[in-house]
């Protein structure tokens, strides 16, 4: 438009306002540097190169004021955009975790679902080297009793597989019984769950390699050993990432909600500082990656 009417030769490109103000100090008043720079391209100038400052005290004052106002009006109308902006930003953000939230207890449920049917199921499954004759019983055995009952390996398997499993049943009665609705109390209960969780997968790993070194035998003790060696790399490698990334997460909040404190103490309250403790809160709540 600015374009087409600086086409016309009956444009007054001298034209000043009110204030005495031209198109092109407008232009650069509100923000509008390409209009500006188009203007001065097709000989728009400045009231100031028209026509000398005024000597008038009153008209510089009077010049000077409406400056001001022209420049506390751009910057309300920039702060609010940018406040807009930034509460759009928050929401999406807020429904982002809370569809991760909603994931995790999801997925949650489903895991301690197949670890409870997997404890239950190995207690059942065990080669019990029962005595299954009666003209050939030990002393000290009866019939149908496993022979590997009093074995060490076998006491450490079925009392750590049968703490996951209880484990995993009472993670599945809160997670099918229990409705949270507030983002910060799913929080809180998936930290607790997903830390059962964890201790469920390391019982049922301790489990699985004591009861590997019944089943492979004495003579085949290398092969328990070797899988002992390697299931505990990678679950203490696991476990111990996850924990580094919980306690950097606690670590980084907390520092956070220092600084926070902190500065909401020593600033007042005004329309900037407001944005940029909502851009704060975006900064803290926007991770791409963190674990419970």
């Amino acid at each position: 438009i600015v374009k087409l009417l600086l086409g016309y030769k009956e444009t007054d490109i001298k034209a000043v306002n009110r204030c005495g103000d031209t198109a092109f100090d407008i232009a650069e008043k509100t923000g509008h540097l390409e209009i500006a720079s188009m203007l001065q391209q097709h000989g728009v100038q400045s009231a100031r190169a028209i026509k000398p400052a005024a000597t008038n005290p009153a008209r510089e004052l009077k010049q000077t004021v409406s400056d001001i106002k022209h420049e506390v009006h751009y910057q309300l109308e920039h702060t609010l955009q940018t406040r807009k902006q930034v509460q759009g930003i928050a929401k999406r953000i807020n429904k982002m975790h809370s569809e991760g939230l909603n994931n995790a207890i999801n997925s949650t449920t489903v895991v301690a679902v197949l670890i409870a049917t997997v404890a239950f199921a190995a207690i059942f499954t065990v080669p019990g080297q029962y005595v299954d004759d009666p003209n050939d019983i030990p002393p000290g055995d009866s019939l149908g009793e496993a022979n590997i009952a009093p074995k060490p390996a076998f006491i450490i398997f079925f009392i750590f597989d049968s703490i996951a499993l209880f484990i995993s049943l009472a993670v599945v009665v809160v997670q099918t019984s229990v409705v949270v609705i507030d983002s910060k109390g799913k929080k809180q209960m998936m930290a607790i769950i997903n830390k059962l969780m964890w201790l469920a997968c390391v019982l049922v790993s301790v489990a699985f390699l004591a009861l590997s070194f019944i089943v492979v035998g004495k003579d085949e003790k290398w092969l328990a050993i070797g899988v002992t060696i390697i299931g505990t790399s990678i679950m203490a490698t696991t476990l111990g990432t996850m924990c580094y990334w919980v306690i950097r997460h606690r670590i980084e909040a907390s520092n956070m909600r220092s600084i926070r404190r902190s500065s909401q103490a020593s600033r007042s309250r005004s329309w900037t500082m407001s944005v940029m403790s909502d851009s704060e809160i975006l900064n803290n709540e926007f991770k791409k990656m963190y674990a419970i």
